[in-house]
């Protein structure tokens, strides 16, 4: 199922959500471009966890928790996180204000990132994407907004359907989908060959969970009271 939109519209323009993917595609565009400049920048800006664990405290490692945010591996990656962004991201800043939402974002991919290296040690495999963060964001959309409805492509026999699905359905099985799949790549020892950063994706969401209540913006209502008239 291909998201397409939600039917949640916002209620600001969101500025940083805005910024988060253009500041993705401008450094996937920069990458693609030079090939010499992707090798220097994957080597030096993308999370390897063999190497970050042998010196966490090397500001030259610790960066790489944030570069490897805005990196992408091709561009069905980049794709494919721009539009769940897109989607999803602009209702979470609106709920949460600019400021706010993108230190959550941040916090989300920094909490993806140290799960990530927590199951996958001794890997020395680049990892890059902003897929961790952007989980964080899919949960709390999920806690702020449970009644919305995300309006998926399904291909049925070939066929494009425009389908409603419940965000709690959508991304319950979404994330469902990377617990069982982050539990299997454990069981068969394949997180060291590479791939899909599955326990990122899970911890960036749990994350989300955890963080979302208290980086809900407070709304504050304006009491206004109406003098009654008596006339004796």
């Amino acid at each position: 199922m291909l998201p397409l939109k939600d039917t949640i519209p916002s209620r600001s323009f969101p500025i940083v959500n805005w910024a988060l993917l253009a500041a993705n595609v401008v450094v996937f565009l920069l990458m693609v471009g030079d090939n010499r400049l992707t090798e220097a920048w994957i080597a030096a800006l993308a999370l390897v966890p063999a190497r970050f664990l042998a010196n966490p405290t090397d500001p030259a490692e610790l960066i790489t928790i944030f570069t490897s945010m805005f990196m992408h591996g091709g561009w069905f990656h980049l794709f494919s996180n721009m539009l769940a962004l897109y989607i999803f991201g602009d209702n979470v800043e609106d709920r949460m204000g600019s400021q706010r939402y993108f230190l959550f974002y941040l916090l989300c991919g920094v909490a993806a990132a140290l799960v990530h290296v927590m199951f996958n040690p001794t890997s020395p495999i680049p990892t890059v994407g902003a897929s961790g963060a952007l989980s964080g964001v899919l949960a709390a959309y999920l806690l702020f907004f449970p009644h919305s409805r995300v309006i998926t492509l399904v291909p049925i026999f070939f066929l494009p359907w425009l389908v409603e699905v419940p965000a709690v359905v959508y991304l319950g099985l979404w994330f469902l989908s990377q617990l069982a799949n982050g539990l299997f790549s454990i069981m068969v020892n394949v997180q060291a060959m590479g791939g899909v950063a599955w326990w990122a994706h899970i911890g960036g969401f749990v994350a989300g969970l955890i963080l979302a209540p208290f980086f809900r913006q407070r709304r504050h209502w304006r009491r206004y009271y109406v003098d009654e008239y008596y006339p004796w």
